[in-house]
């Protein structure tokens, strides 16, 4: 009696792991599930713990063992999904970022919003100038410190606190100088939602770039975010498609395309190249989601899409879960006591304030730096492999608030400056932080704008063929002629392996063909020639149709047949 109570308990065991969730202030959630559990079961549970309604907005990412982030799918099996061995360790964050942010219903929503940007801008993932730079950074001491108050404030406060990957000086004296003047009395939520207002201004709000290279061997950047697809490259945004622009997302092993119509019926296609071919797979899905969240009109509305490789090749892939006007539609009827939010204490953090569960926690200590982010000269490595975050520079030196390239500042007015896409050495990974994941990659050369303009239809066939124009190859010059040779492990593939994979696409569908043909012959034969009477054939054979077709087609053929092969017989015969 014993062991089989001992042995049915191993057994509950065995059906059970234990799960650890990362939540947006660095706080843990850890449960037991079933490992048939799927994730909308552990997604409802983090939801119920933080008393979270709008929660369509959110998703819960995790790194498999190569080291490729995912978003949990909620339809699968959790340990299906996590390919290791538990305990599992995931992330929650914002997948769909809300296209206007003071909209949304509850304070508790906007309140974990704020505390994704927050971790955007420290990541460098969030561009923008200067000045606004040092007002967004008011804005979040004016929610964790509340008033500035000289006998607890010194000289220098603002210092104590990194809301960017590296600024100077002047931008903590600029920093400093809003927060005294100008942000006086604004309550928590006052400045948190005037913090979320002035980054969805911003042209990388929602940004979640994923690294790739272009047709030229390039780095490059892309992004969805709740307005469209974004291409970021060099020191600027190189390329921006509309959702309702964008006709058709694909890829195959490592190439991304994407198809868009422009006004005046301009169709284009823009090809890139990511590092393995599940990073390709990861930003297809990511695409194929974020459209229908921002595009449909309904849930109902949403078909499974396919990679659109040619002939039986590929991946297919439904994205699940209501779109955005549903989820605002929805949020509308939310009618409750608003959840409490505890705003108190200031006790250093990795990088994000604490929620419900404590004191509420403040943006990383200088003193605090070199230990806390471990990766940070690490450079584009872990963004690469992760194919997740953004890293930045600025062109300013005065009132730079982003990493210095190698010891070299650029010199430049406060008006011009912009934080642009660079080979800085820090890891702006979302998850470097909080998720316990060593990620190492390749080095990155400096962006350079040599895929500026997208392609037609008609050149990226040509190009396809190997027959492009010999502008292309004058316009891309020595490197598009390395990129033909196929130097480098991560150079495009090269014409004859395009017309390679074309060939076996073509002998793919040619053998099918035949064994369509060779079924539907030997189906044929049963109906006609054999007496099995089972009665899907029996009423088939009392057709008037199948009847016609046997006396006046099927029979004439078999004689034809029969009388060649009687005088093949007797040629072979008589020799």
């Amino acid at each position: 009696m014993l062991s089989r109570l001992m042995s049915g308990s191993i057994r509950s065991l065995d059906r059970e792991c234990n799960c650890t969730v990362r939540l947006l202030d660095d706080s843990e959630y850890t449960c037991t599930i079933q490992r048939d559990a799927k994730g909308q079961y552990l997604f409802d549970l983090i939801c119920h713990h933080l008393n979270l309604l709008e929660k369509d907005y959110f998703g819960i990412r995790y790194v498999d063992p190569d080291k490729q982030r995912h978003w949990l799918e909620f339809t699968k099996s959790i340990a299906k999904q996590m390919k290791s061995q538990p305990p599992f360790t995931m992330c929650l964050r914002v997948k769909f970022y809300p296209p206007d942010p003071a909209a949304l219903k509850e304070e508790i929503t906007r309140y974990l919003v704020f505390l994704q940007i927050k971790r955007d801008l420290y990541h460098g993932r969030l561009l923008c100038k200067t000045s606004d730079a040092a007002l967004l950074a008011a804005y979040i001491l004016q929610a964790e410190i509340g008033d500035y108050d000289p006998g607890k404030h010194p000289e220098g406060y603002s210092s104590k606190f990194q809301f960017f990957p590296k600024h100077s000086e002047r931008l903590e004296r600029r920093i400093a100088e809003i927060h005294k003047t100008e942000l006086i009395g604004q309550s928590p939520e006052t400045s948190e939602l005037n913090f979320l207002q002035k980054a969805q201004m911003l042209e990388t709000y929602g940004v979640d770039p994923h690294p790739c290279k272009d047709v030229s061997g390039n780095p490059a950047f892309l992004a969805f975010t709740p307005f469209g697809f974004t291409v970021l490259q060099g020191n600027r945004r190189i390329h921006f498609l509309k959702w309702d622009e964008v006709t058709k997302l694909k890829f195959e092993a490592k190439t991304f395309h994407i198809y868009a119509n422009q006004k005046e019926d301009k169709k284009i296609i823009l090809t890139y190249f990511a590092p393995t071919p599940e990073a390709c797979k990861h930003l297809w899905k990511c695409g194929v989601e974020n459209q229908a969240f921002y595009k449909l009109e309904k849930s109902s509305q949403v078909r499974t899409v396919s990679s659109s490789n040619l002939f039986f090749k590929g991946s297919r892939f439904r994205y699940s879960g209501r779109v955005a006007k549903e989820v605002m539609e929805q949020s509308a009827k939310i009618k409750r006591d608003p959840p409490e939010i505890h705003r108190a204490g200031l006790v250093p953090s990795r990088s994000c304030p604490s929620i419900t569960h404590g004191p509420r926690l403040t943006s990383v200590p200088r003193t605090r730096r070199r230990a806390v982010h471990i990766s940070i000269m690490e450079g584009l490595e872990s963004l690469r492999d992760s194919a997740h975050s953004t890293p930045v520079r600025s062109v300013s030196h005065g009132d730079s608030f982003m990493p210095r390239s190698r010891g070299q500042m650029v010199d430049g007015s406060e008006a011009g400056t912009s934080a642009i896409i660079s080979d800085e050495a820090y890891s702006p990974s979302d998850s470097v932080l909080p998720t316990p994941v060593a990620e190492h990659g390749m080095e990155m050369a400096v962006a350079r704008h040599l895929n500026g303009a997208p392609r037609s239809i008609e050149e990226e066939k040509e190009l396809e063929a190997g027959t492009a124009p010999e502008r292309q190859a004058a316009e891309f010059g020595p490197g598009r002629k390395a990129l033909r040779m196929g130097k480098g492990q991560s150079s495009p593939p090269s014409d004859v392996e395009e017309l390679n994979k074309f060939i076996l696409s073509v002998l793919r569908l040619f053998l099918v063909t035949i064994g369509l043909l060779f079924v539907l012959l030997l189906l044929l034969i049963i109906l006609t020639e054999s007496d099995l009477e089972i009665a899907f054939l029996r009423d088939i054979r009392k057709t008037p149709e199948f009847q016609q077709f046997h006396f006046e087609y099927f029979c004439p053929l078999r004689r034809w047949f029969a009388c060649k092969l009687r005088w093949m017989g007797g040629l072979l015969i008589s020799n």
